[in-house]
């Protein structure tokens, strides 16, 4: 099969013929149809993620496709199914798992990190009853491809662990997929919303999207004081979905006392371990909670946001390109210079 890998990190990727993957017990063999490209394949690429253990290795996490074979056990699946997958995949089995919260599976895999991923023809997925989603007629393979990992994880963000409410204040710092996603959502649960970047462009997608008011970081200086008196009393959730050491501290200032911070962006080189102010954490009884994907258990949740009146995910779109561009693409992820969320459709 045809894949794009990288054979060092922080090299340039190739195009190039790989063995296709077989199915062991329990698993399940996918014909990629359409996969996003994220900045966590760019953090993988770059060697920031422990979990790229072997080289050379295929990144990919997002994805859309049709079950093409089944291994032994698998009971729910057949081939010719229409599928996506969380990008946390669970093993179905630990005390997490069992409690529900699979999203943070003590034994989970990650396609494109612990094992090669969806920037290639197929892709092998672990636990296939426990991690496979049925995708609906209705529901197109490209659009689909953005729920496995930033949509999905910018859901959980809000509905879950901001506990967003309706009429409340919300500021998203970094308008990227996930962040862009995360405005929907915010905007859905009928949240008031600030979008927060360093891309015009950018910003002006967000408010198509439904942000209420935007703030470019090259241009205003004092984001926090902005975002302050826009609300009076500071918001009641911020998130920063970029993950850097100013946006993770600009998203915990701006709050309102009682406020919660959602730390979606990976925090990786110099930005690694951020410096909290704990002082107005304590002071002012700050929440700060994590946000990691979501359950394939609770998909039917976003599926059915996907396909309700209130979310557009064509939107989300940006541009769509064959498996041959995906070297450039991501390697250039860091130069932040394209709007929404870039899907591979053609391999």
């Amino acid at each position: 099969m045809k894949a794009a890998l990288f054979k060092e990190f922080n090299k340039p990727l190739v195009i190039s013929s790989i063995p296709r993957p077989e199915p062991g017990q329990g698993e399940a063999i996918i014909s990629v149809k359409a996969s996003g490209i994220c900045r966590s394949d760019w953090h993988g690429w770059k060697g920031h993620d422990p979990d790229i253990k072997e080289l050379p290795h295929v990144p990919g996490h997002e994805f859309t496709g049709i079950v093409a074979k089944i291994g032994r056990g698998v009971k729910k699946w057949t081939s010719g199914d229409r599928i996506t997958a969380p990008f946390v995949n669970a093993c179905g089995n630990c005390p997490e798992c069992r409690s529900g919260n699979q999203q943070i599976c003590d034994n989970q895999s990650q396609p494109g990190f612990t094992h090669w991923g969806s920037f290639a023809e197929f892709v092998r997925i672990r636990h296939a009853d426990t991690n496979l989603v049925q995708l609906p007629d209705e529901l197109d393979f490209i659009t689909a491809a953005s729920l496995g990992c930033r949509f999905s994880t910018a859901y959980r963000a809000l509905k879950y662990q901001g506990k967003v409410e309706h009429g409340q204040w919300v500021a998203i710092h970094g308008c990227g997929g996930v962040g862009l996603s995360a405005i929907m959502i915010a905007r859905a649960l009928g949240a008031k919303v600030i979008a927060v970047d360093i891309n015009q462009k950018a910003l002006k997608l967000a408010i198509a999207l439904g942000a209420d008011s935007t703030l470019n970081g090259l241009t205003n200086k004092n984001i926090v004081a902005n975002i302050r008196s826009m609300t009076r009393r500071g918001v009641h959730v911020s998130v920063d979905s970029l993950g850097s050491l100013e946006t993770c501290r600009n998203s915990i200032q701006c709050l309102r006392k009682g406020g919660r911070h959602v730390q979606i962006g990976l925090m990786a080189g110099a930005d690694y371990q951020p410096s909290i102010p704990m002082e107005k954490v304590i002071a002012e009884e700050l929440h700060i909670v994590g946000s990691h994907g979501f359950q394939a258990a609770h998909f039917s949740e976003l599926l059915d946001l996907a396909m309700s009146e209130k979310i557009d995910l064509k939107m989300l779109i940006g541009k769509k390109i064959s498996l041959e561009q995906v070297p450039s693409e991501l390697e250039n992820m860091d130069r932040f210079n394209s709007q929404g969320i870039t899907i591979i459709n053609r391999f």
